[in-house]
Formats: C-alpha cells, sequence, structure tokens
C-alpha cells in the first residue's frame, strides 16, 4: 500500500497543490493537483479516479487529464467513480460541451476517454486487490470519504471535507484503521464557520477521534488553508495526539501493520 500525495493543500495558493492522492501509481482519491504534479507517463497509468465531492479544488485536474489522453496514441478509458450526486454534478457542470468539451463522447460514444461510473454509500468496489467503500461524511455538497482495505487487513480511511459526523465512524467502529487521512481546514477561532461549512477545526477533530472504538495508528492531517496554516499546527500540537501529524504535498506514504 503506497500511497504518493500529489497535494494536500484547503485552497489555491503559491507552492500548495490542491487535494490528490496516487496509490500504487494507478488509483487516485481526488484530482486537485493531478496534472500539475504527474507527467504524462504518470498520467497515463491511472485508470481510476475516485472523487469525494464536486467542489472544483477536488476534480480541477480531470478536464485536463482527458485532453492529455487524447493527443497521445496509447490512451485507455478512465473511470470517474463517485456518488450519483458527485458524478451528476461533474457530468452536468464541467463536461457540457460549454465549459469542456464532452469527452464521455470523444473519441465515440462506444470508447470514450472518460466513463463515469456511479457508486453506492457503505457498498465496496473491489479493485487491484483492495475493497473500497465510499462512506458518507458531513459537508456543504453531497460528499464521502473512502475505506481502502487490502487483502491482509490494513486499511486506511481518507476523509475528504467533512465536519462534524457520527454515522462514519459506526460503520467502521469494529475496524481498526491504520491511517486515518483527515481534513481539518480552520484554526479554532474559526469553529462556527467550520461547521457552516462542512469542516473541521482542531477542537472538532479531538471531538470526531473520540467517537472512533479503535485510535487509528497514524492521524494525517490534509487540507489546511494555507492563510491559517501556522495557528492550525499550533493548535495541533497543543492537543497532544500520538501520531498525530500534517501532510505534505510530496510525500509518499506506506501503510503497514
Amino acid at each position: 500500500m503506497k500511497i504518493k500525495v500529489l497535494g494536500c493543500s484547503g485552497a489555491g495558493f503559491p507552492g500548495r497543490n490542491p487535494p490528490s492522492l496516487l496509490l500504487d501509481g494507478n488509483i487516485l482519491f481526488d484530482a486537485g493537483s493531478l496534472t500539475y504534479v504527474l507527467d504524462v507517463k504518470g498520467q497515463l497509468k491511472i485508470k481510476n479516479i475516485f472523487i469525494t465531492h464536486a467542489h472544483l479544488d477536488h476534480i480541477t485536474g480531470i478536464p485536463f487529464l482527458a485532453e492529455n489522453m487524447i493527443s497521445e496514441k496509447r490512451w485507455h478509458p478512465i473511470r470517474i467513480l463517485g456518488i450519483p450526486p458527485v458524478v451528476e454534478a461533474i457530468r452536468k457542470n464541467i463536461f457540457n460541451g460549454s465549459i469542456w468539451p464532452d469527452f464521455a463522447a470523444i473519441p465515440n460514444a462506444r470508447k470514450p476517454i472518460l466513463k463515469f461510473v456511479k457508486l453506492k454509500v457503505g457498498r465496496p468496489i473491489e479493485l487491484n486487490g483492495y475493497a473500497i467503500t465510499p462512506l458518507k461524511v458531513n459537508h456543504s455538497v453531497p460528499a464521502v470519504g473512502y475505506l481502502v482495505e487490502d487483502q491482509r487487513g490494513r486499511r486506511f480511511f481518507y476523509t475528504g471535507d467533512t465536519g462534524p459526523v457520527d454515522a462514519t465512524w459506526e460503520k467502521i467502529a469494529a475496524r481498526k484503521i491504520d491511517c486515518l487521512i483527515i481534513e481539518v481546514s480552520f484554526p479554532n477561532r474559526m469553529g462556527k464557520i467550520a461547521i457552516q461549512t462542512g469542516h473541521l477545526t482542531p477542537q472538532l477533530l479531538r471531538k470526531e477521534l473520540l467517537k472512533m472504538n479503535h485510535p487509528p495508528g497514524r492521524v494525517l492531517v490534509t487540507h489546511l488553508k494555507p492563510r491559517y496554516l501556522q495557528a492550525i499546527r499550533t493548535e495541533l500540537q497543543r492537543l497532544h495526539i500520538k501520531n498525530l501529524r500534517l501532510l505534505c504535498d510530496g510525500e509518499t506514504l506506506r501503510i503497514w501493520r
């Protein structure tokens, strides 16, 4: 289980890449910085993109990836996977022939560049030896996180963008999470706007972790708003949570037990 962090920023900012996690070189979770980080060789390896929600910072690489593929002789269809509201929002608002060409029909409907796949919340999909399960989270638009399990029982959970939520932790209550990749977007003083917009602060993160039956092996914090980076970092340090740290653009994670 090898995860390359293409980006983990909570906003567009010089030197900061929007959210995108690459598993084993060919499975992507969110596509915020995909085409700004990977060269064409790396882009050609991607076959499946799991999207947590349809906000621009999580999908912006998909249109450019599709365009890059049409210029390559050895391209393959790329599957865009998400719950129905997410898939429908991307198709309706991006690949509509106005904002961007409809790559679900290019070069033709029988073999398009993009294939959209609708997932059901709570139902795993088997892919490359992994069981990948979308689980509902609490955001300002329909959104899920993804629980990823391999055949040896190793697991990570990527929340995407979320505010406080109970049902998600209840769903995974009996399972040990080796690595939790969870968002914290705002400092504690902005708790009200965090809850209004479906995000977390360090204080809210602490409450979420207390809802879990088993403490995660590692807690990696993502999606920090760059303008509040230092304040969030300081507040997280004050929590004294074991095995918690900030995720970094460009790093490689290995999940083990």
